[in-house]
């Protein structure tokens, strides 16, 4: 015979799966990175290579 109370959920194996999942996207997103290669990173964020920025000290 059950008892008339529910099933406690197991919190913690949900949070476990959850890192579990994170970490492989995570090393996923890494090893893609390493893939394509160090030359899309060198992309200038503008084209303005030749303004000097002066600091007032």
């Amino acid at each position: 015979m059950r008892s008339p109370m529910a099933k406690k959920p197991n919190y913690s194996f949900e949070k476990k799966q959850k890192e579990i999942a994170k970490k492989k996207k995570k090393e996923e997103k890494r090893l893609n990175k390493l893939a394509k290669g160090p030359e899309e990173d060198n992309i200038p964020l503008t084209d303005n290579e030749n303004i000097v920025i002066e600091s007032s000290h």
